[in-house]
């Protein structure tokens, strides 16, 4: 039998390498991750923190709102003005489930009837106006139009917003929007815009000829009507209506708010989809995310929405 050969001297002091060596890559890896995901939170929270004060950080949505009563506009004359909802009860329905309107109209009514009496408006409840031939969102049409006879202007908001600084009128907020006090000199479509352009969950619509032809156009707009999403077409239609509309039509009968968070301010809530936005369009977001400070909080597109409207009540700003 042949001698068996010595071992080389590196084979003789290598170390045997322990059994699990391979998993230190994947430990790294997942302390990474891990870092990462603690990084994004910190900074949520901290972006949070810092949208939620842009009014004292420097951001008007309107100069000198507190404190201007409302009543008479500034021709001299008493506007009458109503406020006009109602809750879809039966909404939640296709991919977006958590985002049921379910209780909300009724969290949010005593918020609204006790900002009209005290600013000497009309709270309407349009409940009995819903068409259920169609996603509830569009009977919101049908609402105002039944009440434009009967008032100078109409306030339609969503049933997901209140009024969180009551201190502010609405006719403070028309001058803001429209650039005058002489409100019968106005334009009749009163908008905002956020990220997504012209938001149809808050608006002002002044009596007037164009006015209920504009509404009874934009009712007529049933190649938009959309069932089983969260999207039900009505804001689409409108966007569409406005973007059609001779120029010169446009410039004269409807005003874009110079700044969204003047009458239709949206909660900031930390996530990709938000954080996507923040950063591509900064200033959308800043003159759109909600403040204290602001006069409405509009809780468009969030789930549990009843939550949302107890915690932000009793927050709300005392007069």
């Amino acid at each position: 039998m042949a001698p068996r050969s010595p071992p080389s001297a590196a084979a003789r002091w290598a170390k045997p390498r322990p059994t699990n060596w391979r998993v230190l890559p994947l430990l790294l890896l997942l302390i990474s991750a891990a870092s990462l995901l603690l990084a994004i939170g910190f900074l949520q929270v901290a972006l949070g923190g810092v949208l939620r004060r842009a009014n004292a950080l420097g951001r008007q949505c309107a100069p000198g709102l507190e404190g201007r009563s409302g009543g008479e506009d500034g021709a001299g004359h008493r506007r009458r003005i109503a406020i006009v909802s109602f809750s879809d009860e039966g909404g939640g329905r296709g991919p977006g489930r958590g985002r049921s309107f379910s209780g909300v109209g009724k969290a949010v009514a005593g918020n609204k009837q006790a900002y009209a009496a005290r600013m000497g408006y009309v709270f309407v409840d349009a409940g009995g106006m819903v068409d259920h031939s169609r996603p509830p969102s569009w009977s919101k049409i049908l609402a105002v139009r039944s009440q434009l006879p009967h008032y100078d202007w109409v306030f339609w908001n969503d049933a997901d917003t209140m009024v969180m600084n009551p201190a502010i009128s609405l006719e403070t907020i028309l001058h803001a929007a429209i650039g005058r006090t002489n409100l019968d000199a106005s334009p009749d479509l009163v908008v905002t815009e956020d990220t997504n352009g012209v938001n149809a969950g808050v608006f002002f619509v002044r009596r007037s000829e164009w006015s209920d032809k504009f509404l009874q156009t934009w009712w007529n707009k049933t190649s938009f009507v959309r069932f089983g999403s969260t999207k039900s077409g009505d804001n689409d239609a409108l966007k569409h209506l406005l973007r059609t509309l001779p120029a010169e039509e446009l410039r004269a009968h409807v005003a874009v708010s110079p700044a969204q968070c003047l009458f239709n301010s949206y909660p900031w809530v930390p996530t990709l989809k938000s954080l996507h936005r923040l950063f591509t369009s900064p200033r959308t977001t800043w003159n759109g995310v909600y403040s204290d400070g602001d006069f409405l909080l509009h809780l468009a597109g969030l789930d549990d929405k009843k939550k949302w409207v107890f915690d932000m009540l009793d927050e709300m700003r005392p007069v």
